[in-house]
């Protein structure tokens, strides 16, 4: 009997057991919320002056206002931008995070020129399964660090070593080119985006992987969809854990793609890591010259490089800084590319200026160009940097706070992010008149002298800039240089025809149509 009764109390035991903690998981878990909301309630309340649009809904803020697509997504923030021009920043919700929106020169310098207010935004974090916590994604001491290892890796006389690169794939664009010569208008941006993403592969990798001649690889396809589902992520909070995004058929579309990406790197790497060891073995074994090797590429660079304390980067930090590379350095500059061929074919009066300075410098040769070549470009240089300013390859870019700080008198709080926007900071009519118009000579020295540090940003600017600009300008300079100096190029396309899409990188969704003639003949 005493038994029974011991049995029976600890089966009450153990069930009373049960019910306290799952009372104690309960209220930690109620807590938890309870917090957050109080959190919620204290940085609305704060946000309460800044101007906004339209009414935030609980907990979901503006993020039920916004459009889906990418295009209309864009169309939608211009239009906000524009309404507001009149006010120094804008606040928007997405989902109970707070963000302010900036586009007035004086208000971006607060943010960027700040040593202090290096963080990214949170919506990198996006971004993080893919490119890790490298030089785009990092923070604090590790982005400083990291920074300081790899800016000697962008020297230009570093950059020399990946011209060859360069003008070999603008040539073999120039060889696809031609069939297009004298026939129907085509859309050219698939093609030169196989063009840089051939030439970012060999000069990040050492990889040779011919998307030229075969646009169909499986990395190429991961790489734009890729993009396409991150921009999209960041703007539905639904999507924003992991374990929910799972559930979706597009988090496993994601996971699949993440794993082609990575696998496709790691491979390359381990690949080169064996090329580096058995040409060593072959030189200390061998008392003769060792023969040149494969083209230096910046993975090479990576594989050698060291911090202060004489330590090396792990495979890990090499490979995420290869897939930063090539996130930020094909597709960027591919749209850079595609749109200064569209302004020019626009613009014909601006496009032979340029052919004046082509024939100037290399007349009627068809030799490659060199280094110096394109160092004696002052004029396509200004094209490219005036194309930049009405389309920005990134639309925009975001800081977190990390301290509060006040911008145009508001007060700004710590946790909001900072949304830059170079596409309406380059419309400000009061540092460019006239600023839906195409012209070249605002970058001339005489005519940029006195202009607002910061009214221009389309690599960012401060301590976070892009370390690749420098880069970027060499590629386009010798595309575009190499096609025009084989082909006059005619758009008929207006800018209402474009369709304009925000992701992560500028695109139109309606895709760039251009004609080509052979160069020098039947010009007006």
């Amino acid at each position: 009997m005493t038994g029974h009764w011991l049995g029976f109390l600890g089966s009450k035991l153990l069930l009373w057991g049960a019910a306290s903690a799952l009372s104690l998981a309960g209220a930690t878990v109620l807590l938890h919320l309870l917090q957050m909301v109080a959190s919620y309630a204290r940085k609305w309340q704060r946000m309460k002056l800044i101007p906004t649009v339209g009414r935030a809904l609980p907990l979901v803020g503006h993020a039920l206002m916004f459009k889906p697509s990418g295009k209309a997504f864009f169309q939608q923030i211009m239009e906000y931008t524009e309404e507001y021009r009149n006010k120094p920043l804008l606040k928007l919700w997405i989902g109970p995070v707070p963000l302010v929106a900036l586009y007035e020169a004086n208000n971006v310098e607060v943010i960027l020129s700040s040593s202090k207010q290096i963080d990214k935004s949170f919506m990198y974090k996006f971004l993080e399964p893919w490119l890790g916590l490298g030089l785009l994604t990092s923070t604090g001491n590790k982005w400083r660090s990291r920074r300081k290892m790899l800016t000697p890796t962008f020297h230009f006389a570093i950059l020399e070593d990946f011209f060859d690169v360069m003008n070999e794939h603008a040539n073999i664009l120039v060889t696809k080119l031609e069939k297009h010569v004298d026939q129907e208008a085509f859309n050219c941006v698939f093609s030169i985006t196989l063009c840089a993403l051939d030439i970012i592969c060999e000069t990040a990798m050492g990889k040779n992987i011919g998307a030229q001649s075969n646009g169909d690889s499986e990395y190429v396809r991961a790489v734009n969809r890729m993009s396409d589902m991150i921009h999209r992520r960041i703007k539905m909070p639904w999507f924003w854990l992991d374990l929910l995004y799972l559930t979706f058929k597009e988090g496993w579309e994601h996971k699949r793609g993440l794993k082609i990406l990575h696998t496709f790197t790691n491979n390359v790497i381990a690949e080169r890591v064996n090329e580096m060891k058995t040409a060593e073995e072959c030189s200390s074994g061998s008392d003769s010259v060792p023969s040149k090797t494969k083209r230096k590429a910046f993975l090479d660079l990576l594989l050698s490089v060291t911090d202060e304390n004489g330590n090396k980067l792990s495979h890990e930090d090499i490979r995420e800084e290869v897939d930063t590379f090539m996130f930020e350095g094909h597709d960027t500059t591919a749209a850079a590319i595609n749109w200064t061929l569209y302004l020019l074919g626009y613009y014909p009066e601006v496009q032979k200026k340029v052919d004046n300075e082509l024939d100037e410098i290399f007349g009627k040769s068809d030799r490659l160009a060199t280094l110096e070549d394109l160092k004696k470009l002052k004029y396509l240089e200004c094209v490219i940097k005036e194309t930049l300013r009405l389309f920005p390859s990134v639309p925009f870019f975001a800081r977190r706070i990390t301290e509060d700080c006040e911008v145009a008198g508001y007060k700004v709080w710590k946790g909001t992010e900072a949304v830059i926007i170079p596409y309406a900071l380059h419309r400000d009519p009061k540092h460019f008149p006239d600023p839906e118009e195409f012209q070249p000579e605002r970058f001339f020295p005489e005519n940029s002298q006195g202009r607002h540090p910061y009214c221009y940003v389309p690599f960012s600017a401060g301590p976070r800039n892009c370390i690749g600009q420098k880069f970027a300008m060499m590629e386009e300079k010798t595309i575009l240089s190499c096609v025009l100096r084989h082909f006059w190029v005619e758009s008929n396309q207006k800018r209402e025809e474009l369709g304009l899409s925000g992701d992560l990188i500028l695109r139109p969704t309606n895709g760039i149509w251009i004609k080509l003639k052979r160069r020098n003949t039947d010009k007006s």
